[in-house]
């Protein structure tokens, strides 16, 4: 096994700066304004369903192009940040999503919506890598903190999501999408206040105090990060067939309306929200590698149950799941970050990039598998999916590996 145990002789060294809220706060703002209409377009499902005639093997190539060019883009992104930060591309990016969702709101045929779709997997590649890396820089001795701010945003919007879709877009009907696009307008004012924050501490010399990379070798760190994005695949997969499939299914098993099937979509939705709040703080305190796999093999007994009991239960059972998955994603990054700290753009683009992927990929995959076998079948096979959390007891202990470098 690779864990350590924990040593207390190496310290972090002192960040810095001090952690800064205020630009914290205004990072994980746009993060629920950006998630907010990203998954507002997943939300409205039916809606292109229904009004184009699709199956489901169209809605998961919907998914696909978001998540693919999303999935390209922001590890290519990040590398490039890493070497020329780029503050105010953040706007830029912000610029695509508007523009990808007024074509949602106007598209006259299938065509248009991949075209929307892919246009708001772009804004979304540039947003996530660089506004991560602001993330780390104003976390000061914080940073699982910093990252769950950053992410529970993020979250937050993706619950908020499917309940604006059930009271706006679901009655009003695809032109009222368009009336979302005034967040991506309030996000790119909030996003420049950033950008100029950025841009100042680039500025500034230099000389700053650093944990340098663990005292593992490259190949070993390597073989690190490669479990990691494995723990990703079974995360993110399990999340795409809930986050595309659960309104389906819901409305197939238990005969729901849409509405009310969104709803239990944003239960789900709204406790990965909360559990994200709370992984990367606990990470700080106990180790990043005790919440991953506590979070992700934990999750396991309530997935394998939730399509053997009632409705009723089921929501129970949503909130649970959710709580307890979204918080290994926070620990998650930052325990790369701190696995390849000279690297910190191009690793947080690998991870939400190879997480938009596999959502992508897996998203159109499963909507094959549920139109051959079925959607309750999906839900049912895709509860083992945690399992592959055994791997996260290997993970090492970073903070014994830990030492102080001062300049």
């Amino acid at each position: 096994m690779m864990t350590t145990p924990t040593t207390h002789s190496a310290a972090p060294a002192a960040p810095a700066i001090p952690t800064q809220y205020r630009i914290l706060g205004a990072i994980s703002v746009s993060h629920f304004l950006n998630d907010l209409m990203q998954s507002l377009m997943i939300s409205i499902y039916p809606l292109f369903k229904s009004n184009f005639s699709l199956s489901f093997a169209q809605i998961g190539l919907i998914t696909l192009c978001f998540q693919l060019t999303a999935a390209i883009l922001q590890p290519l992104i990040g590398n490039a940040i890493d070497r020329r930060p780029m503050p105010y591309s953040l706007v830029m990016g912000m610029g695509f999503t508007f523009s990808g969702l007024f074509l949602l709101a106007f598209a006259p045929n299938y065509g248009f919506i991949l075209g929307g779709a892919a246009l708001v997997g772009i804004g979304s590649s540039v947003f996530h890598p660089e506004s991560s890396r602001v993330a780390r820089m104003a976390a000061g001795a914080r940073p699982g903190l910093a990252q769950s701010i950053f992410q529970v945003g993020g979250n937050a919007g993706n619950a908020a999501g499917p309940l604006l879709a059930a009271l706006i877009v679901i009655p009003h009907g695809q032109s009222s999408i368009a009336w979302f696009t005034v967040a991506a307008l309030i996000a790119m004012v909030v996003l420049f206040q950033v950008g100029k924050w950025a841009a100042q501490q680039h500025r500034k010399p230099k000389a700053k105090r650093l944990l340098p990379p663990p005292d593992l070798s490259r190949t070993l760190r390597l073989w690190v990060l490669a479990a990691l994005l494995i723990l990703m695949f079974s995360k993110f997969l399990y999340l795409a067939s809930m986050n595309n499939y659960l309104t389906f299914y819901l409305m197939h098993r238990f005969s729901l309306p849409v509405q009310e099937a969104q709803l239990h979509l944003f239960l789900l939705l709204f406790a990965v929200a909360a559990g994200t709040l709370l992984g990367g703080p606990i990470g700080d305190k106990i180790g990043r590698q005790r919440v991953i796999w506590l979070s992700i093999l934990g999750v396991a007994p309530f997935t394998l149950l939730l399509p053997h009991v009632g409705l009723m239960a089921q929501s129970g059972l949503l909130l649970v799941i959710g709580f307890v998955l979204a918080s290994a994603f926070p620990a998650m990054v930052v325990y790369a970050q701190e696995l390849f700290p000279e690297r910190v753009g191009a690793v947080s683009g690998l991870f939400f990039g190879f997480a938009f992927g596999t959502a992508g990929i897996g998203a159109a995959l499963l909507g094959h598998f549920a139109d051959h076998y079925g959607i309750d079948t999906l839900i049912l096979d895709c509860g083992f999916l945690p399992l592959i959390g055994v791997i996260a007891l290997f993970l090492p202990d970073l903070r014994a590996k830990a030492a102080p470098q001062s300049t």
